[in-house]
């Protein structure tokens, strides 16, 4: 199970269609399935000024053919992301599937790429159903059971012919591991019974007959095992007993003796390792970089080894020689954030996600001669990409003098005077927000003058395993007085009004922005938070049951009465007679993650504050609003919420 991971600062992808929710001479009309209080009416006039901020797009990396030059893309251009083919660089983008909802994850069947597999869910429910499309038809095939069950994970065998992935069909609880033919879904069987929500298979050995399995405890540890795919026996590869050890990025080599994997033991940062099977003595082999290996990946041959490294949020693309042991960085490579590396089979390409302040788009390197390819150009609607505004990083001390940081993206220079703030926090809590594409955040420098922070608190990953658990159980406030600190910068900035301050996030953000709410009421002007957790014992009791104790070993396990009475202390719904502020609240009708009772219950408790209070449900939506049309009203509505809370006199 991978951690969560920002694609960029407060990253959204949000554009405009007319048609998708109704609108009278003066005012935008809500669709049906908006669940609207005390929003007022918006005015036509916003989304007209907004326009252009909302009809840009991205693209992201999916899968290479295994036989041509071409891969196969995630891009929206209607309401939701669907698979596109993409048969040469700067070519047409030639959409594939065609569904209400959006699709994740495709990957092409490995030996003549002659079908496709995906994800799908049904209104952001996260239960993630596996099909199949053929080419030579387009038919689409279901290959999973169709329930209430999250399948996910799919890993294809060497020889093409098989998957193993994860599913929680068995109890709803427990992540187990299954094989299947795609072309013969009646093949499908429990190979391996587990006990935990956070197992996944990372790659079958090159003779197909064991599989590298990752059990996933928490954003500090993981486990690995060997399991055998006749039997279904696994045997530990890491010792049972470790704690706090975090293994990721895992594959065979291509002899089988060996194994190559990150891991951040006897180390602050992760590293790039291999280990014989045999010896299980750890050869660390990019001892030299000082920050995480992000990603890695290996060619067929398994001769090179292609890594990302996180340095302050800037990623960094390596290649690794598994001859020699020796690495070098790919160095034509703009600033920017690099995610999904791919190898296109039997070549030296590498293909990714490069997304920087003006773009996320698709490109690929060639490894021999570092010649960068862009693959896509996506549309940027009416933005012009030399005017968006780039980060510049920002440091400050917290409470206990350990230092923070983040991203500071100013209001556009035509504006003058100190200018309102808007503070965004990430989500996770395991997460980093990174110096990338703002999307229509970008209307809120441009044209309503308003400055963004997106600072990394204490739990941030990229900064060291030690800065990860700085905010775990009873340490959770601590967080939170880094957003104070960041306060305190704020106050000394000549270019920043420090009455008008606005906090916002989402998830895990969301419960900071809450908690800033109320404990820094009279230092803002605003919050706007979504899908946030407002009392961490409701949110534990109510979370679906395979992401339960994930989350219990990060924020604590509220069936110990010592820490219950804690998250009862610090829960915001417990402490909502101190938020004196205006407060919007966003969630979705179907979130698995962070369910809407969240938010009903917020809502509820600060509405008798006297205080403004807007409410926004989208029924068909999960953990946030992923949905066009949602996200264009939301998108409004937020700006009507800065307009009348944060610019206003």
């Amino acid at each position: 199970m991978s951690k969560l991971k920002s694609l960029g600062a407060g990253f959204a992808i949000i554009f405009f269609t007319p048609a998708l929710f109704s609108q009278s001479k003066d005012i935008i009309q809500p669709s049906a399935n908006l669940v609207i209080q005390g929003i007022p009416d918006i005015p036509q006039s916003i989304s007209q000024d907004a326009r252009k901020y909302n009809e840009f797009r991205v693209a992201l990396l999916d899968d290479w053919n295994p036989v041509k030059r071409e891969m196969l893309i995630r891009t929206r251009f209607a309401n939701t992301y669907q698979i596109h083919l993409v048969k040469n660089p700067g070519g047409a983008r030639k959409q594939m599937t065609f569904f209400a909802e959006g699709l994740t994850t495709a990957s092409y069947e490995p030996a003549q790429g002659n079908y496709f597999i995906f994800l799908k869910d049904v209104g952001g429910n996260e239960f993630t159903q596996i099909y199949r499309y053929d080419f030579n038809n387009g038919n689409v095939t279901l290959l999973t059971d169709g329930g209430r069950s999250q399948n996910d994970g799919m890993c294809w065998s060497n020889s093409g012919r098989q998957i193993a992935y994860g599913s929680t069909r068995r109890n709803g609880s427990d992540r187990d591991i299954y094989l299947m033919d795609p072309l013969h879904p009646e093949s499908d069987k429990l190979l391996l019974k587990v006990n935990g929500g956070g197992w996944s298979v990372s790659d079958w050995s090159p003779d197909d007959k064991s599989l590298l399995v990752i059990e996933f405890i928490s954003a500090n540890e993981s486990h690995l095992w060997l399991v055998n795919v006749e039997s279904g026996e696994k045997t530990a590869i890491t010792k049972p007993g470790e704690r706090e050890i975090l293994y990721q990025n895992c594959f065979f080599s291509k002899n089988r003796k060996g194994i190559y994997f990150t891991t951040d033991k006897d180390n602050e940062f992760a590293r790039l390792t291999y280990t014989d099977l045999t010896s299980m003595k750890f050869v660390y082999l990019s001892a030299g970089i000082n920050w995480d290996v992000q990603e890695a990946a290996i060619t067929k041959d398994g001769k090179q080894i292609a890594f990302t490294v996180n340095e302050a949020g800037i990623s960094k693309l390596y290649l690794f020689s598994t001859t020699d042991n020796k690495y070098k960085q790919l160095k034509n490579i703009p600033v920017s954030v690099i995610n999904a590396i791919r190898w296109r089979p039997n070549s030296q390409e590498i293909g990714f996600n490069l997304n920087t302040a003006n773009s996320i788009d698709t490109y690929s390197v060639d490894i021999t001669t570092e010649k960068l390819t862009r693959w896509t150009e996506s549309e940027l609607g009416g933005m012009v990409a030399d005017e968006l505004s780039v980060p510049t990083l920002i440091k400050w001390k917290s409470f206990d003098q350990r230092e923070i940081s983040g991203f500071y993206y100013k209001a556009n220079k035509k504006f003058t005077g100190k200018r309102p703030l808007i503070i965004d926090i990430h989500g996770g809590p395991e997460a980093q927000t990174l110096p990338g594409f703002i999307g229509n955040k970008n209307y809120f420098l441009n044209e309503l003058g308003a400055s963004i922070i997106f600072p990394n608190v204490r739990g941030s990953e990229g900064y060291g395993k030690t800065f990860l658990t700085l905010d775990n159980g009873m340490k959770r406030e601590e967080s939170v007085k880094d957003i104070g600190a960041l306060l305190d910068w704020v106050a000394r900035q000549p270019d920043i009004d420090t009455g008008r301050i606005m906090i916002t996030g989402g998830s895990y953000g969301g419960y900071m922005t809450l908690a800033c709410a109320v404990k820094y009421s009279d230092r803002i002007r605003c919050a706007l938070e979504a899908v946030g957790i407002s009392n961490f014992n409701t949110f534990l009791k109510n979370t679906e049951s395979y992401r339960r104790d994930l989350r219990r070993v990060e924020y604590g396990d509220e069936r110990d009465t010592a820490m219950a009475a804690f998250f009862d202390r610090i829960a915001p719904s417990n402490n909502a007679a101190k938020i004196r502020k205006p407060l919007f609240i966003v969630s979705g009708g179907n979130d698995p993650r962070v369910p809407v009772s969240e938010s009903i219950q917020m809502a509820g408790s600060v509405q008798k504050n006297g205080i403004p209070v807007w409410f926004l449900e989208a029924t068909d939506e999960g953990h946030g609003f992923q949905k066009k049309n949602n996200r264009d009203f939301l998108f409004y509505a937020t700006i009507s919420f800065i307009k009348d809370f944060l610019l206003s006199e």
